[in-house]
């Protein structure tokens, strides 16, 4: 608004003293300022106050002495003297006539008739018509602005224009406002005035004397305003009003321009007011425009973003460059970076002979305390320019460039700088436009690569801007201009839309001028590893450029061996894991197997030595103080696993290549320790990333043995709360027991027992880890243990102690327990088995000594099977089950367990000697246990045992003991098909049982199959072989009739054809047959009628024959008396269930 310049505002010092009423302030302004402050000072000295404390009296008196002196006073105090009530009721009835009228003037109640204009009716009147003159003005303003729909007008009014009457028109709005504030709203006030002239001026002073309404003010003008305030005269008018009254009271600018944003309106303003902004401490690093400015386009409100970069654009399209505050905003900040430019720069380039002559510091030494500043100049620049779509003018750019080409001192600040400035000149290249601006560059950039490494060391950082040099430099060769862009959009902190084809000559520069593909790679080997790398170290580090030569297999090119660079890297890590170390690795893999290229394959990377390897994990069981740390071990294991998965995939490459990589040796393997490591990575996943589950993956394909649920949750049995507890309970002065100790004390067994339990005892209150130094003492004695004298708790001590290091070390445990439990005429041939050993043969673990079988270490050997499945594991394991001699002698056979549980809560017979707390039976229990979970984990296994066989006195053990039995329902059927007469007599015999555990109607189903392939077999079998399918599969029929009574028609009628087949063959030898068949007919049609008086059955009396005479009979003499047995044995069964 420049229509109010002439005219003098209120100053800030007299706004803050009537702010606070401060009286000796209102003393001390001077009449022209005191004059725009009388409306409301006139009130206060004349209006009842609500503060009636002495304080205020004194003041009052001040204010009225004040006063005195000035000849305004009297008009005002007339004005005062008004009835505003009625002067109200006018004023709503004019509105209500305006309203009806449709905004015309035509009519007033306010002013009847004017006969001059306003400046003379203003001037003749009385102070009544002097108030319904103005109030008519603004409220005819006030409908107007109502009914604009928001375009803006600026309304001629001659009232609000003459330079003489402007004092005194204040003053009436003043008190107009003040004593009808209801009908005259001060916002709608404020918003009516910007469309007068000089309405910032009336703006001012109207609010200098309502001081307490400045915020509503702003605030209602700021929300009323437009998005783009440069675009439209009332844009322009308002910010004008606006900054006004922040001149008047800056201590409220920052609010207000925090309003501007968060109203996304007037985006100018907020401009202004920080170009006016002068903070009482000037900070040094960076300006308050500088700030505002960025945070605006820097910021995560995209909203804000959006707003302020169509204000850029926008802007640079206005010609009025001297007016607009956008060309004062790049004026501002073009000073601001000349300031801090270094002194003698220029675009002239000196030869080497100036720079040696002017020094390093006196070319271009940015000054240490400007580089912060700096920064954050190029920052904003970048953001100006990629997001808000700034064109630098010629005089920006030759200054910015200046900037970006300077040397900074070696400070974290300054490689920041230096690495900004990078990225500044690839995201807009067209910075450089000259040849001596392009020299100057390139120049620059030999500096970088020569200075990096003092920068470095001086500097104290680990990622320097050589490594991003680097970075770029391949990614330049391999031409992925997309990742060059990533990288800069990533350093800079912005999203910049940079377009490929700007990179060519940036290319052209770093391909063929300053670094070459063969100067990469032998710069990179050279470039030291970061030490202790973690993801706590930000920023482009060695890592990213050694990782982006691998892709681009410029090493294998070029014939640059960079093992070892990978290898001390590897060493040198430590949580948290950083990201870029498992792409390494897979990359690193990658160059080993698979050549750069088909026409030379042996182009490949070395790969890490057996050695190395073992180097990492020498000190990695027990000793306390290790070399390296776990990260680094858990980063070599999965080199060694991900490489061996990679090489067993790339098999059939690799041999249409010729080419055979070496593996890594079983013995290796076998001193590392893989379940530890990955136990130890199970607590560290949040600081590992994706390791740990990259490490089950692996372990899943290459050691399935490895990752059992069943190990899991014995290992959660293991590290769960309550063995931390009771390891919490462990003082820490407790006794240290050493593995000598350990050792002597089960020497001394049986007699030294109790100092041996002691020291089991304590070891288990130990993590599994700290066993590790124990676990050789632990498994060489073990066969100590097996002593018949040796306590069961201490048993079963070790066996806890024993699964406890199973889940820690469980493949050296493996070996170390096989090697202790080996028979004696085995260790006296001095046989030692490795792990490669019971990889190859799992059934070693099966030939240990017999009497172990009997203890609770058949629980270890139980974890060995598990994890190689054989059927021959099985076959073996079953026959451990049948009882010895000796155990036969005491009454010991395998269905005592069939016995006790379908005893159900009866009076069982006797147990033989041990009973149910037998050693047979614990290991029945054992391993009917672990067949269970076979069977479950995979039911074929079920069939091929059952396919194969297994003697037929176990079958009351497993159909007993192992609760998944019945799926061998499933293919009995299938069994019962095959040619072989064992396998037919075997179902049969399972079936037996399993209908009478299993009595389901798929059991009856399945045993009338098998009496129906019974009766077609006695129709095609030979007379011996008659012989041998029927006499052990006769008796089978009674559990049939027995589970299934409606199966015993059935029965009968093939025991009566059998029979019948039988007697027919021997008819001429025994003449007694046709009697015994009379009889067995009779037993088929009448089998009650046998039953006596009394409820007894009777006993029908067969012909006693002596074991010689059957022995010696004919075999279907013998036949026939195992028909007539199986006869009773089903008449018994059916009368003792009746």
């Amino acid at each position: 608004m420049g229509d109010s310049a002439g005219l003098q505002f209120v100053s800030s010092y007299a706004f803050e003293a009537m702010q606070k009423v401060d009286v000796v302030r209102l003393a001390a302004l001077s009449d022209p300022e005191l004059r725009l402050l009388l409306p409301c000072l006139v009130r206060m000295a004349l209006c009842a106050p609500a503060d009636q404390s002495q304080s205020w009296a004194q003041d009052k008196k001040l204010i009225l002495r004040l006063l005195s002196g000035v000849e305004a006073v009297n008009s005002i105090v007339a004005l005062l003297s008004v009835d505003f009530h009625a002067l109200e009721q006018d004023a709503r009835k004019e509105q209500q006539l305006r309203h009806k009228a449709g905004g015309s003037n035509a009519e007033s109640i306010l002013v009847s008739q004017l006969q001059h204009g306003l400046t003379l009716e203003f001037e003749h009147s009385d102070p009544l018509r002097r108030l319904r003159l103005t109030l008519s003005e603004l409220l005819a303003i006030m409908n107007k602005v109502a009914d604009s729909n928001g375009e803006f007008f600026l309304k001629s009014s001659e009232l609000f224009e003459s330079p003489v009457y402007l004092e005194e028109v204040a003053d009436v709005l003043c008190i107009l406002q003040a004593e009808l504030p209801s009908l005259l709203p001060i916002v709608d006030v404020a918003e009516a005035l910007l469309h007068v002239r000089n309405g910032d001026w009336f703006l001012c002073l109207l609010v200098a004397n309502v001081p307490d309404s400045f915020n509503e003010v702003c605030r209602g003008l700021i929300k009323n305003g437009e998005r783009q305030d440069e675009e439209s005269v009332g844009g322009r008018r308002r910010t004008e009003a606006l900054r006004q009254l922040c001149q008047m009271n800056p201590s409220q600018a920052l609010n207000i321009r925090a309003m501007v944003v968060e109203e996304c309106h007037l985006p100018g303003l907020g401009v202004a007011l920080t170009l006016d902004y002068k903070p009482d401490a000037a900070d040094e690093a960076v300006s308050p425009l500088v700030s505002y400015v960025s945070g605006l386009l820097l910021g995560t409100n995209s909203k804000v973003r959006t707003w302020f970069s169509m204000f850029i654009r926008n802007g640079q399209q206005r010609k009025r460059e001297s007016s607009s505050v956008l060309w004062q905003m790049r004026r501002q900040l073009l000073l601001e970076l000349v300031a801090i430019l270094p002194r003698s720069r220029s675009t002239h380039v000196p030869n080497n002979g100036d720079m040696e002559e002017e020094g390093g510091s006196g070319y271009s030494g940015l000054r240490e305390e400007h580089v912060v500043k700096a920064s954050a100049l190029l920052r904003l620049y970048c953001a100006l320019m990629g997001i808000a779509g700034l064109r630098p003018t010629d005089e920006e750019a030759e200054q910015l460039l200046q900037l970006m080409t300077s040397r900074p001192p070696a400070t974290p600040a300054g490689v920041r700088f230096v690495s900004l400035s990078f990225c500044k000149l690839l995201a807009f290249p067209t910075l450089v436009s000259t040849p001596e601006q392009e020299q100057l560059m390139v120049m620059w950039l030999s500096w970088m690569i020569k200075e990096e490494e003092y920068f470095e060391s001086a500097a104290g950082v680990s990622a320097s801007f050589g490594e991003m040099l680097l970075l770029v430099a391949m990614y330049f060769h391999s031409n992925q201009l997309s990742s060059i862009i990533e990288l800069v959009c990533s350093t800079l902190g912005m999203k910049i839309a940079i377009k490929p084809s700007s990179l060519s000559k940036m290319k052209t520069i770093f391909t063929q001028e300053i670094f070459t593909e063969q100067v990469v790679t032998a710069h990179a080997v050279r470039v030291a590893v970061t030490n202790n790398l973690s993801a706590n170290i930000t920023g482009f580090l060695p890592i990213h450029c050694i990782y982006q030569l691998l892709r681009s297999r410029a090493f294998t090119k070029h014939k640059v061996s960079i093992k070892d660079w990978i290898y001390r890297q590897l060493c040198e890590t430590t949580t948290p894991i950083h990201t870029q170390l498992i792409p390494l690795i897979d990359a690193y893999i990658n160059s080993i197997l698979t050549p750069a290229s088909k026409a030379n394959p042996e182009a490949t990377n070395q790969p890490i030595t057996e050695q190395e390897i073992l180097n990492v994990f020498q000190s990695s069981a027990g000793v306390r103080r290790q070399r390296y740390s776990i990260t680094t071990q858990l980063l070599i294991l999965y080199y060694i696993l991900s490489y061996e998965e990679n090489l067993l995939a790339s098999t059939k490459q690799l041999a249409l290549m010729q080419k055979k990589p070496k593996s890594y040796s079983a013995a290796l393997m076998d001193q590392i320790p893989i379940k530890y490591l990955v136990t130890q990575a199970q607590g560290l996943q949040q600081e590992l990333g994706g390791l740990h589950s990259a490490l089950l993956r692996l372990l899943a394909t290459n050691y399935p043995h490895l990752c059992l649920v069943e190990d899991w949750v014995c290992a959660e049995e293991v590290t769960g709360t309550l063995p931390l507890l009771r390891k919490m309970m462990l003082p820490s002065n407790t006794c240290r027991y050493t593995q000598r100790q350990l050792h002597q004390a089960f020497q001394k067994l049986p007699s030294g027992s109790p100092r041996l339990m002691r020291i089991l005892e304590h070891l288990t209150l130990l993590s599994p880890g700290d066993l590790i130094p124990y676990a050789e003492a632990l498994t060489a004695s073990t066969a100590l243990l097996l002593e018949p004298a040796v306590p069961r708790r201490i048993l079963q001590t070790v066996n806890k102690l024993w699964m406890g290091l199973n889940t820690v070390m469980p493949r050296r445990l493996w070996v170390m327990t096989v090697n202790a439990l080996q028979p004696s005429a085995k260790l006296l041939r001095q046989q030692r088995y490795t792990q490669n050993d019971l990889m190859v043969d799992p059934l070693i673990v099966l030939r240990c000594d017999q009497r172990d079988l009997m203890h609770t270490y058949s629980g270890a050997k139980k974890y060995l099977v598990s994890h190689r499945l054989c059927n021959a594991a099985v076959q073996i394991l079953l026959e451990v089950c049948l009882p010895t001699s000796e155990e036969q002698q005491l009454g010991a056979t395998t269905d005592s367990l069939l016995r006790s549980i379908r005893a159900k809560g009866g009076v069982e017979a006797a147990e033989p000697e041990g009973g149910l707390l037998s050693d047979l039976r614990e290991v029945q229990c054992l391993i009917c246990c672990l067949l269970h979970q076979m069977f479950i984990a995979d039911p074929n296994i079920a069939k091929l045992v059952h396919f194969q066989g297994y003697p037929q006195a176990l079958l009351p053990l497993t159909v007993a003991g192992i609760p998944s039995i019945h799926i061998c329902l499933d293919f009995i059927p299938e069994l019962l098909a095959q040619p072989q007469l064992e396998k037919q007599i075997f179902a049969i015999q399972l079936l037996s049982y399993l209908c009478t555990q299993y009595a389901l109607p798929k059991s009856l189903s399945v045993a009338r199959l098998a009496i129906s392939v019974m009766g077609t077999l006695l129709t095609v079998l030979t007379r011996a072989k008659r012989f041998l399918f029927f006499m052990p599969t006769l008796p089978c029929l009674v559990a049939f009739c027995q589970a299934f009574p409606p199966l015993y028609d059935d029965v009968a009628a093939l025991l009566v054809q059998v029979g019948q087949v039988c007697s027919s063959d021997v008819a001429t030898k025994a003449r007694d047959i046709d009697p015994f068949i009379a009889r067995l007919q009779y037993l088929k049609e009448k089998p009650l009628e046998a039953e006596v008086s009394g409820g007894h059955p009777c006993k029908l009396t067969l012909p006693q024959k002596t074991a010689e005479e059957l022995g010696g009979a004919d075999p279907d003499v013998q036949l026939c008396y195992c028909i007539e047995a199986t006869f009773m044995d089903i008449i018994s069964c059916t009368l003792h269930g009746l």
